[in-house]
């Protein structure tokens, strides 16, 4: 997987592309802390040319510090994930997003 900085800046790139004026009043990424210790990262795929697909599923469970439950449901990309796996999850959206139909 790709170096942390190239994919924040992509994720960057395609959150000033969405934001049109309206969606990110309503809809953005959230990314925080869990307790167990992880992250939690939300993306909200209203309005934007993704909102229709939602066929993604992952599971990895390597040990307790090392594991991504990530899906596509109700128009968000919500993953949770090890406390080192957070770029992961943010390689592994950027991945799906790259496989959308045009």
């Amino acid at each position: 997987m790709g170096g942390a900085g190239s994919v924040l800046d992509w994720l960057q790139g395609w959150y000033a592309r969405q934001c049109d004026g309206d969606w990110e009043h309503e809809w953005g990424v959230t990314i925080e802390t869990l307790d167990n210790p992880g992250w939690h990262v939300r993306i909200d795929l209203e309005g934007t040319s993704l909102a229709e697909r939602g066929d993604l599923e992952y599971v990895l469970e390597r040990d307790g510090q090392d594991w991504v439950f990530a899906r596509v449901r109700d128009r968000c990309f919500d993953a949770s994930c090890g406390p080192g796996n957070l770029t992961d999850v943010l390689e592994m959206f950027r991945g799906w997003v790259a496989e959308a139909p045009d």
